[in-house]
C-alpha cells in the first residue's frame, strides 16, 4: 500500500514556474515507477510526465516536453515536477501515481496508486 500526497500548486502567471512534489508513505516507494497526470474541467485525465523506479529514465507528454521535468529523490520518497514556462492551457488539478509494473505507463488506468490532486491555475 502506497500512500501519495501532492503540494506546490497554485496560482501563477504565464511564463511562471512551479514545482510540484508528491511524498510517498511506505518503504517500498523506490520499486515504482511514479507518474504525474492532470485533468481540466470537462477533459479526461492525461498523461504529463513520468519516471522509473531509478530515476534514470523518464518520459513526457509532447505538450510539456521540454518545459516540464520530472525527477524523484529515492531517499525522501518523493517525485517532482519542475515546471516551467507555464501557460494557461497548463491549467488542471495535477495527480501522482504509482506504478508496481515496470517501465513509463502512459495510460492512467496502469497506475496502481493515486494521490488527491493539487490544482494548478495559469493566468493569461
Amino acid at each position: 500500500q502506497v500512500q501519495l500526497v501532492e503540494s506546490g500548486g497554485g496560482l501563477v502567471q504565464t511564463g511562471g514556474s512551479l514545482r510540484l512534489s508528491c511524498a510517498a508513505s511506505g518503504r517500498t516507494f523506490s520499486s515504482y515507477t511514479m507518474g504525474w497526470f492532470r485533468q481540466a474541467p470537462g477533459k479526461e485525465r492525461e498523461f504529463v510526465a513520468g519516471v522509473s523506479w531509478s530515476g534514470i529514465n523518464t518520459y513526457y507528454a509532447d505538450s510539456v516536453k521540454s518545459r516540464f521535468t520530472i525527477s524523484r529523490d529515492n531517499a525522501k520518497n518523493t517525485v517532482y515536477l519542475q515546471m516551467n514556462s507555464l501557460k494557461p492551457e497548463d491549467t488542471a488539478v495535477y495527480y501522482c501515481a504509482a506504478d508496481r509494473s515496470a517501465g513509463v505507463a502512459v495510460r492512467a488506468r496502469t497506475y496502481d496508486y493515486w494521490g488527491q490532486g493539487t490544482q494548478v491555475t495559469v493566468s493569461s
